[in-house]
């Protein structure tokens, strides 16, 4: 039978999913980007979506599937690894003229999920009326390398024009041609010459060019290929351009929980996201889990970014990462980001050296765990800027860490949060002082020394800052 493709909106729909496991997890993912309201129907759930229903992505309701869950509902999926169920769950369904998908049951579908390839607005799907899923995957592999990301930006320009030509006062038929004519192959051509000038350098640097348009077919990532990707401090412009372009080819990515939303919101709807970082000290997945899902995912997807804030290389854990992938035979590549440190000391408008101040600089990281506080008994030279990773919260502790270190109770230092966001705040400070500073919203980060004294509004500060620590032990709040 001949099926009818179409392009559903879904937003504000109320749609169900039966089943609590991997199968439903894969499927919930392209619901929520289309906007659809959840309901999760199933005793148990997994780690993954017991995280969705903590975020309320979705609603949960934990027992067993009964008819009237389909009260109201647009559509429905059964998505459990039992026949019987997926087969009622169709049948009531059916009965009540609600749209059904069974995950692999081709007999108990009013519908099939395509296999998809997205560059933005531009969605391809295929379908092989359920007969062969791998054949569907397989194109979807070969259309992704003719339809690189590339598309994505040229689109977007499409978009733009058409509604500048439908707004002037010109013939239909003519606007027609040129709508055609833009979309042409050798338009195409011509934007990628377009582009490719302006990677290297050749073209009009006054052209505006869009978000996304520094891909090219040559710059395709390989196959198979796990890339270890810095997001940087949360800013979508300090995102690497390299970066920027893997998020739009990505399969599946898997990224720490601070990575900011407006870097979360360049990763494309069809690509399957995992939240693996951890959230009030309280972690989901051990490095391990993380670890075995890397690897899974490389035997299974063709792109997979590992997405962590900063840089994947410093505080990162990239190190067993990498082992593991080694371990494994996976093909990886780490693409670096601007750390942390030096967004926030950016933010602060300081230098981390100063050959009047500081001639070296110390990156380490506070941990209640002992075995990582080798810092703790090695003194710190007063022209040493140190630099603190995830300071937080309980910054008295690290304020006697630091003085145990033998760093002087006085010296200067600054707490960033949320280096480069639109939420940045700057708290300047001295190391004892500390003790009475409520602790600034994650990422935070600290950087004590010298060179904290010549940031913006805190040069004066340094003249008297005994006198004032005295005066107000709270210390002096810049934002």
């Amino acid at each position: 039978m001949t099926l009818f493709p179409v392009f559903l909106r879904l937003r504000d729909r109320p749609v169900l999913v039966v089943g609590g496991g991997a199968i439903a997890s894969s499927k919930i993912h392209g619901l929520l980007e289309a906007g659809a309201r959840i309901t999760v129907v199933a005793p148990q759930l997994s780690a993954q979506l017991a995280e969705r229903v903590r975020n309320r992505e979705v609603n949960w309701l934990p027992k067993a599937f009964a008819p009237t869950d389909l009260d109201g509902k647009f559509l429905v999926v059964a998505a459990t690894s039992l026949h019987d169920v997926n087969a009622s769950v169709f049948a009531e369904a059916d009965r009540r003229q609600i749209l059904c998908n069974c995950v692999d049951d081709i007999d108990h579908c009013h519908f099939y999920y395509g296999a998809i390839v997205q560059r933005g607005d531009l969605q391809i799907a295929i379908s092989t009326n359920g007969k062969s899923p791998a054949l569907a995957q397989r194109f979807r592999q070969e259309l992704e390398q003719q339809f690189g990301p590339e598309y994505s930006a040229w689109l977007d320009g499409l978009g733009e024009i058409r509604e500048q030509l439908r707004a002037q006062p010109v013939d239909p038929e003519s606007t027609k041609r040129q709508l055609h004519k833009l979309a042409s192959p050798a338009s195409f051509q011509n934007f990628l010459g377009k582009l490719k000038g302006s990677s290297d350098g050749s073209s009009d640097p006054s052209a505006p060019v869009s978000q996304g348009e520094s891909a090219s077919p040559a710059a395709s990532p390989s196959s198979s290929t796990v890339y270890l990707i810095g997001a940087g401090p949360g800013d979508p412009d300090l995102l690497t351009r390299k970066a920027a372009r893997l998020l739009q080819s990505a399969d599946i990515v898997l990224h720490d929980s601070l990575v900011s939303p407006e870097i979360l919101a360049l990763i494309p709807p069809r690509t399957e996201r995992i939240d693996v970082g951890k959230r009030a000290g309280f972690r989901l997945l051990t490095q391990s889990d993380i670890n075995t899902l890397l690897v899974d995912a490389a035997s299974k997807q063709k792109i997979v970014v590992r997405l962590k804030g900063g840089d994947p290389l410093l505080f990162g854990r990239a190190a067993e990462e990498i082992d593991a992938l080694r371990a494994a035979n996976v093909h990886f590549e780490i693409v670096p980001g601007i750390s942390a440190a030096f967004a926030s000391a950016a933010a602060a408008q300081i230098s981390l050296t100063d050959r009047r101040l500081a001639s070296r600089v110390l990156f380490t990281t506070f941990s209640r765990s002992e075995e990582a506080r080798t810092f703790s008994s090695v003194p710190v030279a007063p022209d040493t800027t140190v630099v603190v990773y995830m300071p937080g919260p309980d910054y008295a502790e690290v304020s006697r860490w630091l003085i145990d270190s033998g760093i002087v109770a006085e010296t200067p230092c600054l707490v960033i949060s949320k280096a480069s966001q639109r939420e940045q705040a700057i708290c300047f400070n001295t190391v004892s002082s500390l003790v009475s500073l409520p602790p600034l919203a994650a990422p935070a980060l600290l950087i004590v020394g010298r060179v904290a004294s010549h940031s913006a509004a805190s040069a004066e500060a340094f003249d008297w800052l005994q006198w004032f620590a005295a005066e107000h032990p709270k210390g002096l709040s810049i934002s």
